[in-house]
């Protein structure tokens, strides 16, 4: 009996345990809020590596699932700007403008790598790590949090879309989970 009741907890335990796993996130500076959010300007996402033949299809399935996403959350509108930005050295003048033109509350900034598998240099497999940078309308970065699809979920088999979605899907209830628990959002 003893022996059950340990070997219930420690199920339990690990259960818990890997909601997060695959999941990293850190956030800017602990006083940086964001504003009620209406409106987000999303970046087509830098996709590495860069190559030609899967930026469109990866641009496809990230933004259907950013879109598909954000309607469980609430009413947000998505601005889709087509120009990828760099993920490691974001230009925040740039942000500032394109939430002030747009009338847009948030910015986010997606990153999608793909694991390099094999030799060759194209060689990849279909496992990914999203990237995502929240910036408020000011240019301060308010939140970052990735995605592995491979830790997170342990699939080795699937599509390279279906690991986008995945991963685009866990970003962004991260997201909103670690806004809403911190209590990041600030009245308007």
């Amino acid at each position: 009996m003893k022996k059950t009741v340990f070997l219930a907890i420690a199920a339990g335990l690990i259960l818990l345990s890997c909601k997060s796993w695959g999941s990293t996130s850190s956030n800017g500076e602990g006083k940086i809020k964001a504003k009620k959010v209406h409106k987000i300007v999303y970046f087509s996402p830098e996709v590495f590596p860069n190559y030609d033949g899967i930026i469109e299809p990866t641009n496809k399935a990230f933004f259907n699932t950013v879109t598909n996403e954000l309607k469980n959350y609430g009413d947000y509108r998505v601005l889709r700007v087509d120009t990828p930005v760099s993920y490691d050295t974001v230009d925040i003048q740039s942000i500032k403008d394109y939430c002030k033109n747009n009338d847009a509350e948030a910015a986010i900034i997606p990153k999608v790598k793909y694991f390099k598998v094999g030799i060759g240099k194209y060689v990849f497999s279909n496992q990914v790590i999203i990237s995502m940078k929240l910036y408020n309308s000011d240019g301060e970065l308010v939140m970052e949090n990735s995605f592995d699809t491979y830790r997170g979920k342990g699939r080795l088999l699937g599509s390279a879309e279906n690991s986008v979605n995945i991963g685009t899907s866990n970003v962004i209830k991260n997201l909103i989970t670690e806004l809403k628990s911190r209590n990041k959002i600030a009245a308007q």
